[in-house]
Order: C-alpha cells, then structure tokens, then sequence
C-alpha cells in the first residue's frame, strides 16, 4: 500500500508516521507536510533513511501539487492530519484555518474522489479533528459520536466544517471514510505553545506558568502515542462511513495538571517542592473558552479494542524525561532554528 499521510511532521503525525513505517515495512508511506511553524523534520530523524519513507514538501492548499503526487504515487489511502490547530491563532488570524482546515481538507476530498472514482475498494480516507466541535460540557456528562456539534472558536468551527464535507463526499459521492475526534494530546515532539510543553520549557527557564481565568478548566488528556496505536487500528479496522472518539479517560483541571507539573519537574529537576508552583500566574481568560471536554471512548474500545496504554501520570512522566533529554530539539524549536533542518537535508 502507498499511504499518503499529510502534516506529518507536525506532533501527531511524527508519531503516526513513525508507526507505520517501523510496523509495516510492505507498506510505503508519504509524508506531506508545508513545513509551516509547527511542522519539524528533526521530529523523524530515526525514520528520515528508512527505504518505506518519502518527504513530500507541499501545501495541501496547492490542489495542482496534489494532483501531481496522486498521480505520480497513487495513493491506497490518505490520513489527514495536516491542521491549523492553536486555538489561541485562530482568535487572532481566523481566516488562516478556514484556508487551511476547510479549503485544504476540501482539495484533498476532491483529487481523492476523482482518483478513486472506478476502484473504491480497499482505498481509505481517514480525517482526524478534534472533541472541541462539540462545543463545551458542564459538570456531568461525556461527548459521544452522536453529540451534536457546537464549535465556540474558529479553530473547531473550521474542524467542524472540514468534518461536515467529509461526511458530505462520503454520502454524495461514495468516498470510502472514516473520521476519528480526539481530546487533548500530550508528550514528546509536541511544540511549545500549547500547555504541557510550554510550562515544561517555562519551568526549565524560571518564567512565568500562565494560567488562563481560574484554571478550572478541563480537558481529557490523550498520550500521543496511545493516539497513533488509535489511528492505526481505525486506519485498519475501522468501518467505513463510521467515527470514533479517541480519548484518555484523563479529566484534568488545569490548575490541577499545573502543579502536578510542577511537583514531577521539581523532582527531575533536583529543586525543592513547591519552586516551580511560585511560577503560576493567573491571567486574563481568552474568548470563547470551553469549559470542559470529556470524551466517552467506548465505542472504539467495544468494537476494535483499544484503550490507553498508561495512565496520565505515568505518560506525564515520560513526556518530561523526553524533553529533559532532548534539550538540543527544545532549543532549536523555541530558536527557530529547526526550520533550518530541511535546508539541510533536503536541499
């Protein structure tokens, strides 16, 4: 099979395409990705020789690009990936995700559709989005795969657009899908803007941990590995037509996460209980802020079997020592000096 995964260089995608390219040696896999900020090379050097690996570097908003590779490569399925995904950016520049998630998703759908017109059969197109087009839950309650969307930010509105045309070309034009929704991911390679791994970095540096309102917020928690052995089962077994939530079982509050943050990098970091908690700042709330996500993973759990493989804290533990350990990616990631990877190797 030639597997076309896109954005993956980005967090989760390193981590899908580093899957299948170590457990299916017969397949050969493409990783499409523009190489955007949050897009890094350095995320797959232990893959980047393997002779079932090829970096295509393109924009999936570049439909003559795409039809190119299709052609060229003939692709047996797709795992899209590539996303704006920072909820935060989209507040300040939404019409880049409505570029990005729906218009690029879009170009994908259609060059699928068109090469896949006559032989359907054993072709797949897997969409990941997000738990946060189902808008906010109070204090009870589980998102489910019936949960009717209700995006609050353009970010999960764009993701909710981009669902709703995949779903669209599978009923009007047949395309063989599956879509999976997935909580909040954590652990390595993830780039430090979104909380674990910039409070991770804050700490290591002595700035502040902001904590957006009352820090009541909260979120289930996803290890991102267990998140790629989810895509893998669904990519493979999955049924058609069909979506699954992906989730952690984790409800954390974000205070609560910050200061066992806090507590497990005092320990790493030989510092006394209670220093790193005096970084917490409280600042002022962002719009449209969802109270909670929770996702119920039972589907997915019932009909393929998979569940998380660690418990949060014991992800949480690992995601730390990673980044302990790889202070050189940490350091070109926060430099920009990562972007200079692909000159390098590529050029």
């Amino acid at each position: 099979m030639n597997i076309l995964i896109t954005g993956g260089a980005g967090f989760i995608g390193s981590h899908v395409v580093r899957r299948f390219v170590k457990e299916y040696p017969g397949y050969h896999i493409y990783n499409l990705d523009a190489l955007t900020y949050a897009g890094n090379l350095e995320n797959l050097r232990d893959v980047e020789h393997q002779d079932n690996y090829t970096f295509l570097k393109g924009d999936i908003l570049d439909a003559k690009f795409l039809e190119e590779i299709f052609e060229k490569y003939q692709f047996d399925g797709v795992i899209h990936l590539a996303a704006e995904s920072h909820v935060d950016r989209s507040i300040s520049d939404p019409l880049a995700f409505v570029r990005t998630n729906i218009i690029g998703t879009v170009n994908l759908l259609n060059i699928a559709r068109d090469h896949w017109k006559d032989k359907k059969a054993n072709k797949r197109f897997y969409h990941i989005s997000t738990d946060e087009v189902y808008g906010s839950l109070g204090e009870d309650g589980l998102f489910t795969e019936k949960t009717p969307y209700d995006p609050n930010s353009p970010y999960s509105a764009s993701k909710a657009s981009s669902d709703h045309f995949v779903r669209a070309y599978g009923e009007t034009y047949g395309l063989p899908y599956v879509i999976t929704n997935c909580s909040n991911n954590y652990g390595p390679n993830h780039f430090p803007e979104k909380l674990i791994p910039l409070f991770i970095n804050n700490i290591i540096e002595n700035k502040p941990l902001p904590v957006y309102g009352d820090g009541k917020y909260t979120r289930d928690w996803l290890f991102v590995k267990d998140h790629a052995a989810a895509i893998d089962l669904v990519f493979h077994k999955g049924k058609n037509h069909e979506t699954y939530n992906i989730g952690g079982f984790n409800e954390w509050q974000n205070i609560d996460l910050v200061k066992l943050l806090c507590k497990l990098m005092d320990q790493k970091l030989n510092r006394n209980e209670g220093t790193s908690s005096k970084l917490i700042t409280y600042v002022k709330d962002r719009p449209g802020h969802d109270l909670r996500y929770a996702i119920d993973a039972s589907k997915i759990n019932k009909e393929l079997g998979w569940s998380p493989s660690v418990t949060f804290e014991q992800g949480l533990e690992q995601t730390i020592e990673w980044y302990l350990n790889n202070q050189e990616w940490l350091e070109h990631v926060t430099s920009g000096d990562y972007q200079e990877y692909y000159d390098q190797m590529y050029k």
